[in-house]
Order: structure tokens, then sequence, then C-alpha cells
């Protein structure tokens, strides 16, 4: 895996978005490339992985791509490319990326199973390497028992000394959950003070997980051929807490 820069801003908070449990943090991303004043500054390039390509609003969006917001010194990673058997490769090219970037803090988006809860009783926890505090002025439950694995914990496990934290949303569904990344952005407006207003995003969000579900379906067609070692994880698998 390489890193493609066309420039390099330094000093930033880099939010993550994986194709974890619900896709949470890809619609996330989404929500946030929408919404925010973005350009794009560059992409995580490897021919291992699947050759995958979207269209959204006439842009071609690639399976790793990197946007910047000026405003909030946001660098964004929008991950449309399925990851598995590739989680220690990207926690080293995000390693990587905090050294070029200086990167200051790493905050991840994430979907958590939540089996049998009404959408009433479904939770957003907070996890930081170092600042618990700020999870109790959003208002989150601090997670307190739980197993990351896929690239978000290959993340975390990279980067021993950068700050780094979790939101994570419970999810009742494998399948692409808005609402649940919407309750990510909301907290993760209410970490940066950002004044996003998520709601009118829900329509958006929407429409867009429908075209995941429709691209996710068809990477899977393609791996049933494919070998064990590149085979596309149960998603059920991905997260446990």
């Amino acid at each position: 895996m390489k890193i493609h820069l066309h420039e390099k801003p330094q000093n930033v908070r880099l939010v993550l978005g994986f194709p974890g449990f619900g896709l949470v943090g890809t619609i996330a991303t989404k929500f946030l490339i929408e919404h925010l004043d973005v350009k794009k500054i560059g992409e995580i390039e490897s021919n291992k992985l699947l050759p995958l390509a979207a269209i959204h609003k006439n842009k071609l969006i690639g399976p790793l791509d990197l946007f910047y917001n000026k405003k909030y010194n946001l660098v964004i990673l929008q991950t449309l490319s399925e990851l598995a058997g590739f989680e220690w490769k990207i926690g080293d090219v995000i390693e990587e990326l905090t050294r070029i970037l200086n990167i200051k803090e790493v905050i991840i988006l994430e979907g958590l199973p939540a089996e049998n809860k009404a959408k009433g009783a479904l939770k957003t926890f907070f996890y930081s390497s170092n600042n618990t505090k700020a999870g109790e002025r959003m208002g989150l439950s601090l997670l307190q028992e739980g197993v990351m694995m896929g690239a978000t914990a290959t993340v975390m496990l990279k980067l021993e000394d950068i700050p780094v934290s979790v939101i994570l949303a419970e999810s009742p569904s494998k399948f692409p959950d808005s609402e649940a990344a919407a309750r990510t952005i909301q907290s993760l407006d209410k970490y940066f003070g950002m004044d996003i207003d998520y709601k009118p995003l829900m329509k958006a969000a929407k429409n867009f997980e429908v075209m995941l579900k429709e691209m996710m379906d068809k990477v899977k067609e393609q791996q049933v051929t494919a070998t064990p070692a590149t085979r596309t994880r149960d998603p059920d698998t991905e997260y446990i807490g």
C-alpha cells in the first residue's frame, strides 16, 4: 500500500471510517465529506485490493481517498474497499500518514452490534486512549468492555504515541445503518464544536446506503470465487462489544 498526497497539511486531526458493522464508519465519513467544505488531497493505493470505484454526484470516489477541511483542520479517510486480509497493512499506512502530516489525534467512527434492541434503546459509546472526560462532555457512555477487530484494532494498536478516540454507535443490523452513522456524526459535532446539522443529511445518507449495499453485494459476488485469504468475512464477526 502506498500513500499519494497532493497536499500535506500539518498538525491535523484524522477521522477514519472503515467498512465495519453496519457500514457506519463509511456512511459517517461520507456525511462529513458532503457537509464540510473539503477537497481531495490524496489517496491510498494498493494493487492487492479489489479495484473499486463509485460515482457520486458526478464525482469519482476511489477505494481509499483522503480529503481535507481547512476550517477545522481535519483530514478524512473515506473507505469504500473491503479490507479483510489487509488490516495490518492499513495500520502501517495510517501510522506512516500520522508522521507525514504530524497528526495530533485520530478519531475512528464505528458501528457496534446490538441484537434485540429497540431503536430508542440504542446507545453510542466512547473510548479514548487519553481523554475519557471528552466522552462525558458528549453525554456518551464510556466503553468498559469489548473486543475490537479489523482495521480499527490495528490502528489502535499501532498508534501508541498518538491519542486515539473511537465513537461507536449501536446498530441492530449488519446492513448499512444511516441512523447509527448519524449518531456518530452528532457526537463528533459535539466533540469538535462544528455545528453540524446532521438531520438534513439523513435522506442523502439513505440514498448513499442503498448504493453502498448494491456495491458491497457486487463485491461479495466477485469474492465467491476468491481464495480463502481474500474472501470477505461475515460482518457479524468484525466487531464484538
